[in-house]
């Protein structure tokens, strides 16, 4: 699994601490992304970004479910001289970047990219060798 997160990934290597999974393209992931997620903060000590993490991961990850087929990568980082920032990426075998839209009051979706924008320091997206990449950061309470 490792091997084929980073190709599809496209991972930029950074120091700290990281932890990555790859998942298939079936609605029971992004479950199972909030899980992991959830248990790898509590495992770094960062229960309080619980919450927002798993809620940004559940957005990216139904977009990845939605537009692309194969497998979904995500990671999480702690970069090495950067205490105050976690790192999230996700990412798809798509090349197509997400584009942020204005979802209408009654629009049932369009509202995912919007609260990452909001809810994050910095967001964007990357190409990858394979796919691309939309990555975040939270600000980790000192």
């Amino acid at each position: 699994m490792y091997s084929l997160a980073r190709e599809v990934i496209g991972v930029i290597d950074t120091d700290g601490d990281c932890a990555e999974w790859t998942f298939p393209a079936d609605p029971g992931a992004v479950r199972t992304a909030r899980h992991a997620v959830r248990g790898q903060l509590h495992r770094w000590g960062l229960d309080s970004l619980s919450d927002i993490a798993a809620l940004l991961v559940s957005e990216l990850v139904t977009n990845a479910l939605r537009h692309a087929t194969g497998p979904i990568g995500l990671r999480l980082v702690r970069p090495a001289g950067l205490p105050g920032v976690l790192l999230v990426e996700v990412s798809d075998p798509l090349p197509d970047p997400p584009r942020e839209r204005v979802a209408r009051p009654e629009d049932e979706s369009g509202r995912g990219l919007q609260l990452v924008a909001s809810s994050s320091r910095r967001w964007g997206t990357r190409p990858g060798n394979i796919g691309k990449t939309v990555w975040f950061e939270l600000a980790v309470p000192g």
